[in-house]
C-alpha cells in the first residue's frame, strides 16, 4: 500500500499534464512540427484506445453501486483509466495531423477531449454529492459511446454501427433511368477509393464522398480532365504498376477489376460528365454497351395486368398488342396498314387504358381524329405519331399525360403555331420533330421553352461533307491454330473498304480493296478504313490476330518475372491463352529489373521460319516496347546469333493495346532458340516518369 500511495499523487498530477497537452494539440496542433517518435505514438492510438474505455466504463459502473469498498476500487480504476485516456487522447490528436479532416473527425476529437475532462472532473469532485456523481458519470458514459461511434465512422465508414440491420436490397435501376456517374462510376469509387478520401480522412486533399470534392480535385490537380486520359490524375494512378507508391488503390487494398478499369477510362474519354444519362450515349459506344448489360430494360410496374381475353380480342391483322417484355403487365400497341385504319378502333383501347405504356400510330391518317381519348391513358410513356398529318391543335390533348416521356411527331407539317402547344409538354424528355415545318426561329424558341427536353429537329446535310464510320472487323478468336476467317463490313454498302495486314495505315489508292472474306494463315495486324464519294474517309479500325504455331518440346527461363506479374511462369508463354488488355489480369509475364531470357528446345523434326512476341503496350502504366530483342538459334554444339531490326519505341501516351514483334528465323535447321528481351532502361523525356525503368509484358511466344 505505501508504494501505491506514492504513485497516486504522480498519477493525479499527470492528469493535468494530459489535459494541457490535449488543449495545446487541439488549438495549435496544425502549427506544430511533430517529431517522428511522437508520430509513432500517434499511430498507436487505434491499438491502445480500447483499454481505457473499459476502465472508465467499469469505474462508472462501480460509482453507481452503494458499496463503499467497491466505490473506492472504482476511484483507483478511474485514476488509472483517466491517465490511459490522456495518453490515448494525446495519441489521437497526433494522429489527426496525418491526412484526416471533416465533421466526423471534429466530433471524435472534441468528444475525446470532453471524455478526458469529465474523467478528471469526476475524480477530483467525486465526494461532492451523489447527484453530481450520477449526472457526471452518465455524461461520461454517453461521451465515451459517442466518441467511439464517430471513431468507427472514421475507420470503417458512416453508419458502421447500424449497417448490419440496414436493408441490403440492391436498388433496381432501369436503363432509361440510369446515370453514367451515379450508377456506373460512383459505386466503383465508393468500393475502392472513398475509404481514403472522405470526411475525416482526406488523403492528398482530395474528397471523393461528395460531388463538390471530386469537381474541386486535390493538391496534385484536377481529379479528371474531360476527354483527356493522359492528363487525368485518376487514369494515371489506376494504370500505374501495383507496386508503385502512387498506384491507386494502394497495393494492400482491393484492386479494380478489368470491367471497373474499363468503365472509369471510358467515362473520362466520353467527357467525365457528372449528370449524363446512359441513354444519352450512342448505342455503339462501349460505355453504353457495358451499361446495357448491367441495367435492365425491364422496368417494373405496379399496376395490375390486363385480362388475357381483352388482349386476345384487341389483337388482329392491323393491330398488335403485346407485353413490353415477357411477364410484364405493361403493354405496347402498334397499328399497321394505312388503308385499313379505322379511327373508331382507337376507342377499343380503353379496355387496357391502365396498362398501355407504348402506342405506335406511325403513318396512320389522324388529321381529323380527336386525340382526346389519350387522356384516359395515365401510364402512357411513349407515343409515336410520325407522318400522321396531325396539327398543332391536336397536340394540346397530350398536355395531361403526366408519364409521357418520348414523343415522335416527325413528318407532320405543323408550322410555327405548334410551338405554343409543344411548349406545354414539360414532362416529355425526348421529342422528335424532323420535317415538321418549324423554321430556325421556332426551333430556338421551343428549345428555350423545353430546356430539359432532348429535341431532335433533324438536319440539313446540303453542302456538308461528313466522315464515314469506321468499318467493322469480325473474327472468331484472337489466337488461332491453323487459319481463321476475317470479315470486314460497313453499314453503307457502297463504301469502299481498304485494308492492310502488316500494321501500316491503309490509304485510298495503294492499299488492297476488301471484296470477300480473308483467310489468315499467319499472325497479322489488320487495319481497315472506309472511303466513299462525297464522304470524308473513316477513322482506321484495327485488330491483332495471332497464329498459335509450333509447340516447343521444353523451355527454361533464366530470370523469373516480377512476382506480381508471373502468371503461370514460362508455361503461360506457350499455353495458347491470349491475355486481356489489362496488365493485372494474371495472363502476362512482366519484367522490369531483369530481361526476359528464355531457352526453347524443339523436337528436331521441324524448324520454325518466324518468331513472334505478343506484348502489351500501355505507356500510362510504364509498359513500353522492349529496348532490344536478341535471338540465337543453335544445335547441341554451338549458337548462332541472328540479326534483328531495331525496335520502334513509343512516341506518346496512347490507349492500352496489344502489340506484336515478328522476327525471321534462318532457313537452315536448328534445334533450339534463345531469346533475350530487355525492358526499356529509361523512360523518355516526354513521359511523366522520365528516367525511370519501364516494363515489358509478354503473354505468348509464337513459332511459325
Amino acid at each position: 500500500m505505501p508504494k501505491v500511495s506514492r504513485i497516486i499523487p504522480i498519477l493525479e498530477n499527470l492528469l493535468f499534464v494530459w489535459l494541457g497537452l490535449a488543449l495545446v494539440l487541439s488549438l495549435a496542433g496544425d502549427r506544430l512540427e511533430i517529431p517522428a517518435l511522437l508520430q509513432v505514438l500517434g499511430r498507436a492510438h487505434p491499438l491502445i484506445l480500447h483499454f481505457p474505455i473499459v476502465l472508465l466504463l467499469m469505474a462508472v459502473g462501480l460509482y453507481w453501486v452503494s458499496d463503499e469498498k467497491l466505490k473506492k476500487i472504482g476511484t483507483q480504476i478511474l485514476l488509472f483509466g483517466s491517465n490511459l485516456t490522456g495518453i490515448t487522447v494525446v495519441a489521437g490528436l497526433l494522429l489527426a495531423n496525418e491526412g484526416y479532416d471533416g465533421d466526423a473527425l471534429l466530433w471524435h476529437h472534441w468528444l475525446g477531449v470532453a471524455s478526458l475532462a469529465l474523467a478528471v472532473l469526476i475524480y477530483f469532485y467525486r465526494e461532492k454529492s451523489t447527484q453530481f456523481l450520477r449526472i457526471s458519470t452518465s455524461a461520461l458514459a454517453v461521451a465515451i459511446t459517442l466518441t467511439g461511434h464517430f471513431g468507427a465512422n472514421l475507420t470503417h465508414g458512416e453508419d458502421f454501427l447500424l449497417a448490419p440491420i440496414q436493408s441490403n436490397e440492391v436498388e433496381f435501376v432501369a436503363l432509361e433511368d440510369a446515370e453514367v456517374f451515379q450508377h456506373l462510376v460512383r459505386p466503383i469509387l465508393e468500393a475502392k477509393c472513398i475509404a481514403c478520401h472522405k470526411d475525416g480522412k482526406v488523403k492528398g486533399e482530395l474528397r471523393m464522398d461528395h460531388l463538390e470534392g471530386l469537381q474541386k480535385g486535390g493538391k496534385n490537380g484536377p481529379f479528371v480532365i474531360p476527354g483527356d486520359l493522359e492528363k487525368s490524375l485518376l487514369i494515371q494512378r489506376i494504370n500505374l504498376p501495383v507496386d508503385s507508391k502512387e498506384h491507386m488503390p494502394p497495393k494492400n487494398k482491393a484492386q479494380l477489376t478489368d470491367e471497373e478499369l474499363e468503365i472509369l477510362q471510358l467515362w473520362v474519354a466520353a467527357g467525365s460528365s457528372f449528370d449524363q444519362k446512359v441513354t444519352d450515349l450512342k448505342s455503339e459506344e462501349p460505355l453504353f454497351q457495358l451499361a446495357s448489360n448491367r441495367f435492365s430494360n425491364q422496368k417494373s410496374y405496379t399496376f395490375d395486368p390486363a385480362s388475357d381475353s381483352d388482349i386476345k380480342d384487341l389483337n388482329n391483322f392491323f393491330r398488335k398488342v403485346n407485353p413490353v417484355f415477357p411477364g410484364s403487365p405493361a403493354l405496347e400497341i402498334a397499328y399497321y396498314g394505312t388503308s385499313a385504319f379505322d379511327p373508331e378502333s382507337l376507342k377499343d383501347l380503353k379496355k387496357v387504358k391502365e396498362q398501355v405504356v407504348k402506342l405506335n400510330l406511325n403513318r396512320m391518317p389522324l388529321e381529323s381524329v380527336d386525340l382526346g381519348f389519350l387522356r384516359d391513358f395515365p401510364n402512357l410513356e411513349e407515343l409515336q405519331m410520325n407522318f400522321t398529318g396531325i396539327s398543332a391543335k391536336q397536340i394540346s390533348n397530350l398536355e395531361g399525360l403526366a408519364n409521357l416521356r418520348n414523343l415522335a411527331l416527325s413528318g407532320n407539317e405543323m408550322g410555327p403555331e405548334a410551338v405554343e402547344a409543344l411548349a406545354k409538354l414539360k414532362q416529355v424528355k425526348k421529342l422528335f420533330l424532323w420535317n415538321s415545318g418549324l423554321d430556325e426561329a421556332a426551333q430556338e424558341r421551343l428549345a428555350k421553352e423545353l430546356a430539359s427536353t432532348q429535341i431532335d429537329f433533324g438536319f440539313d446535310g446540303k453542302g456538308i461533307i461528313y466522315p464515314l464510320n469506321p468499318p467493322k472487323i469480325e473474327f472468331n478468336k484472337e489466337l488461332f491454330q491453323d487459319s481463321t476467317e476475317l470479315i470486314i463490313s460497313h453499314p453503307i454498302r457502297t463504301a469502299e473498304i481498304r485494308f492492310t495486314l502488316d500494321g501500316s495505315d491503309p490509304d485510298s489508292i495503294n492499299s488492297p480493296v476488301y471484296s470477300s472474306p480473308i483467310w489468315l494463315k499467319k499472325t497479322a495486324q489488320i487495319r481497315a478504313k472506309a472511303f466513299a464519294k462525297d464522304w470524308i474517309g473513316s477513322l482506321t479500325t484495327s485488330n491483332l490476330l495471332f497464329k498459335e504455331g509450333i509447340k516447343p518440346q521444353s523451355y527454361t527461363l533464366a530470370n523469373e518475372p516480377n512476382p506480381k506479374y508471373s502468371a503461370k511462369g514460362a508455361t503461360s508463354l506457350f499455353d495458347g491463352i491470349k491475355g486481356k488488355t489489362n496488365h493485372t489480369s494474371g495472363n502476362w509475364l512482366g519484367f522490369r529489373e531483369a530481361p526476359l531470357e528464355i531457352e526453347i528446345f524443339l523436337d528436331g523434326k521441324t524448324s520454325p521460319k518466324e518468331l513472334s512476341l505478343s506484348i502489351l503496350l500501355n505507356e500510362s502504366a510504364y509498359l513500353f516496347p522492349p529496348e532490344s530483342v536478341e535471338i540465337w538459334t543453335g544445335n547441341p554444339k554451338d549458337w548462332q546469333k541472328q540479326p534483328t531490326a531495331a525496335i520502334t519505341q513509343s512516341q506518346k501516351i496512347e490507349d492500352v493495346r496489344f502489340g506484336v514483334l515478328s522476327f525471321p528465323l534462318p532457313e537452315t535447321p536448328f534445334e533450339k532458340i534463345k531469346i533475350r528481351i530487355k525492358p526499356i532502361s529509361k523512360l523518355p523525356s516526354w513521359h511523366p516518369g522520365a528516367g525511370e525503368k519501364g516494363w515489358v509484358f509478354v503473354d505468348e511466344i509464337l513459332l511459325n
